[in-house]
């Protein structure tokens, strides 16, 4: 088995991220080495629970630990109020104390909202992350982000919290559909756009292997993303200094997108696609970048077959959402926005009347 190890330095907070091919089944081993583990619960979705659930519930098993599996629905309607009761009401249920260590086994939705149960319950729980989608793999999981949405805004209610550890094994994405492949490979290329220009050359430069699903370079591609992404966590765990906000390139486009299409339209993968397109354009349109960068991540994106038009939404209503943004400081819109292939700015004070045209 190949594999790589990504480390996220946060002082007495780091740890490990496991990147290899097949190594679902040494989820109990890597565990075990990171603490001496007794009760596990694993937290799922229906989509997920026999795929990949059930082997690392083996592998935990096999580990000589008690396992629970708690299933939830896919999709990310469950990351609600109501389900995170739910899953509180069941660990107490199953006698889970402040040893139990929970486990997320799934996309972006599970680990954030298992992620955010660990956090709240008896005051916090360890938490494994173990990504299966291309999306959760280079980025959700790693960072701390935990969280569930409110009716009117996305992710906005949780807490930092980082996981003890993440197993990635990228053998799982060849099951995953391929409009959730794609989805993933979004935020990759956000990478590229936003730290490393190099890292952009390469993806623009093996567009073949990454449709392919080529073993090689998804290790590749997971790795130098989870290292990007482990580079600006840990010099901004909680989005203190601004320097984490660049993670949030097209993003809020994207949080508008989704919120005013209900969650059930995008997928978040497609929903940053379209939202990047926007930030370049508006860049752009602030004379912040010349028409190549637009234009290069246009192919890019289009070549990996992902969506770059905006959606039948009103733009004055995405404009409203947009004003709820995280980022919003003393009621101004601020957006990440390129400067370089490789190098992005929070920028404040942006106009609406250029906002509305970047999504024309």
């Amino acid at each position: 088995m190949l594999s790589r190890t990504v480390h996220v330095a946060l002082g007495e907070r780091s740890y490990p991220i496991e990147i290899g091919t097949g190594n679902l089944r040494d989820s109990g081993r890597f565990l075990l080495g990171r603490r001496h583990v007794s009760h596990a619960v694993i937290i799922t979705d229906s989509n997920v629970e026999n795929r990949h659930a059930m082997t690392v519930a083996e592998s935990l098993s096999d580990a000589d630990m008690l396992v629970d599996l708690l299933v939830v629905d896919p999709g990310e309607a469950s990351k609600c109020a109501e389900v995170l009761e739910g899953l509180w009401n069941k660990l107490l249920e199953l006698g889970a104390d402040r040893r139990t260590v929970i486990t997320a086994v799934g996309g972006g939705v599970i680990g954030d909202l298992a992620g955010y149960v660990a956090a709240s319950y008896a005051r916090g729980l360890a938490f494994l992350q173990v990504p299966t989608t291309l999306l959760a793999q280079v980025d959700s999981s790693v960072g701390g982000k935990t969280g569930i949405n409110l009716e009117g805004a996305k992710n906005m209610v949780g807490a930092f919290w980082q996981p003890i550890g993440v197993v990635v094994d990228t053998a799982v994405l060849d099951t995953l559909p391929i409009r959730e492949y794609r989805s993933g490979l979004a935020e990759v290329v956000k990478y590229g756009v936003i730290l490393d220009a190099d890292f952009f050359m390469y993806l623009e430069e093996n567009v073949a292997g990454l449709n392919a699903r080529d073993p090689e370079v998804l290790r590749e591609i997971v790795a130098k993303s989870c290292a990007l992404k482990a580079l600006v966590v840990s010099r901004d765990e909680r989005e203190e200094t601004g320097l984490r906000a660049v993670l949030n390139y097209g993003h809020t486009f994207c949080h508008a997108f989704e919120t005013l299409t209900n969650y059930s339209t995008l997928l978040h993968g497609e929903a940053v696609s379209i939202g990047m397109m926007c930030a370049a354009r508006l860049a752009e349109r602030m004379g912040r970048i010349d028409q190549e960068l637009v234009d290069r991540q246009y192919r890019l994106l289009t070549a990996l077959n992902l969506p770059v038009d905006v959606p039948a939404v009103d733009h004055d209503a995405a404009l409203k959402v947009m004003a709820r943004d995280k980022k919003v400081e003393h009621g101004k819109l601020r957006f990440v926005l390129p400067t370089r292939m490789g190098h992005v700015e929070l920028v404040g004070n942006v106009a609406p009347e250029d906002v509305l045209a970047s999504m024309l």
